[in-house]
């Protein structure tokens, strides 16, 4: 008689413990696994997917526009809210159903109920109890919510998706990639946005010529980003918001959107009871194999909070299956992982910051550029495209690469294998280029840009 019911049980059903689950009961595994929302965890339900859809709509305004100089007449366009969101409602419905279709192809037993740790061994689903040998956490990570007064009359992006009517001036808190993704949404369809975000600015950990250009560009196509500027206070009006500011000032909206942070959704499933360490933060605590310290309890994703991106969540699911039901031990490398953020115009990168190169390897070379797309020699639009390789001057290896504009998360994804690689800047110049294309730039960039002037001494 078996010593548990399950070989594994995952606790989370996005996609990472999805991942985990099916390549483990493909190794024989008997899994089980718990989802107390929708399956196919934020990415899928509330974040990547729904969210690209909406940046693909909030386009078309600029699309209409720049269809004149191309010779097309485009009369009587006009945007409905509800359609866009009944659309996307229903590619996500279709979505929920392929991730619950492919559990159960893989002989992944589904249980949409809350589940909670009792024991190292033990989870509770609704009053019943099921053992398992191992134990994955996957459960992600939720909006973080400030405490100032009058912040529960806002939202997060969880409620963005599903608001009944899109709000004519909406302030968004913030300067990630939640932010300044949704700054553009709201923009591109007609809102009048307010960005306010507490620090220099905005995309923190990005590289600066990153932060700067997109911050420019964004400020071109209307959106009002307020740096070093927080809400003290909301108050609720006949119109709608009233909202007090850090700096004095007063403004009125009809929303406010919070995207402060997100935080490990580990709190309440037990995890302390179990034995299982967490960081102050909620993290919980993992090594290279993304075992905790507790040895038959293992997390991946958000709820770990190392590199919170989708493809990192289900790279290293799938490690953990390989690890313990593949026995073949596997550690996922969090470095040189391209990113992006679907920004208006998007931003993508791949490799070391300037500051961090320098940091590391002290002399570097740098290479920049920034251009007008030739789409928009036409179009009359005032859009720039900015484009940035940082070397490694002793070995001349491609540390980083950087982008704004046109396609830039397309053009990242494929210059991140080279980088990956070790490519190095001869390389990239012995590369043919393909013309005429934004990409091309990269492997025609000959002159580095002159070194910063030195701080005087103090």
């Amino acid at each position: 008689m078996p010593r548990y019911d399950y070989d594994l049980f995952v606790i989370g059903a996005g996609s990472g413990g999805v991942r985990a689950a099916r390549i483990a009961a493909g190794y024989g595994a008997k899994v089980a696994i718990a989802e107390e929302y929708r399956v196919g965890g934020t990415c899928v339900i509330r974040g990547c997917v729904p969210k690209k859809l909406l940046v693909y709509a909030s386009h078309f305004h600029e699309d209409f526009e720049d269809a004149r100089n191309f010779g097309w007449s485009v009369e009587g366009a006009r945007f409905d809210w509800s359609a866009l969101i009944a659309a996307k409602d229903k590619e996500i419905d279709r979505l929920n159903g392929i991730y619950k279709k492919l559990l159960a192809e893989s002989g992944v037993a589904l249980t949409e109920a809350r589940a909670i740790l009792v024991d190292p061994h033990t989870v509770e689903l609704g009053g019943k109890r099921v053992t398992a040998e191992y134990i994955l956490i996957s459960t992600g990570a939720a909006p973080v919510m400030p405490s100032e007064p009058g912040a529960q009359l806002g939202i997060t992006s969880n409620e963005a998706f599903h608001l009944s009517a899109l709000p004519r001036r909406i302030l968004i808190a913030g300067g990630g990639y939640i932010a300044c993704e949704f700054a553009g949404i709201f923009n591109g369809m007609g809102a009048k946005v307010t960005q306010l975000y507490r620090g220099e600015q905005i995309l923190r950990g990005f590289d600066d010529d990153v932060r700067n250009t997109l911050a420019a560009e964004m400020r071109k196509k209307g959106i009002d980003i307020r740096l070093k500027t927080i809400i003290k206070q909301t108050v609720k009006t006949a119109a709608g918001l009233s909202l007090t500011l850090s700096d004095g000032t007063t403004l009125d909206v009809a929303c406010v959107m919070y995207a402060i942070g997100r935080r490990p959704n580990t709190a309440t499933i037990g995890l302390k009871e179990a034995g299982v360490d967490c960081g102050a933060d909620d993290a919980v605590r993992v090594d290279e194999y993304s075992q905790t310290s507790v040895p038959n309890i293992y997390a991946v994703g958000d709820c770990t909070n190392r590199l919170n991106l989708t493809p990192v969540a289900i790279r290293e699911g799938h490690a953990f299956a390989d690890t313990v039901f593949g026995k073949k031990p596997t550690a996922v490398d969090h470095h040189t992982v391209p990113h992006a953020v679907f920004s208006q115009p998007p931003a993508s990168v791949v490799g070391l910051t300037e500051e961090a190169a320098r940091l590391m390897y002290g002399a570097v070379d740098i290479y920049r550029s920034t251009f007008r797309p030739l789409k928009h020699t036409l179009s009359g639009r005032d859009e720039k495209t900015m484009m940035k390789l940082v070397v490694d001057r002793a070995t001349q290896r491609v540390l980083g690469a950087h982008m704004v504009g046109l396609d830039a998360p397309e053009i990242i994804q494929t210059l991140a294998i080279a980088v990956k690689m070790g490519a190095t800047k001869q390389q990239f110049d012995q590369t043919v280029a393909i013309h005429p294309t934004a990409a091309e730039e990269f492997v025609t960039l000959r002159t580095p840009v002159p070194e910063p002037a030195k701080k005087a001494a103090e």
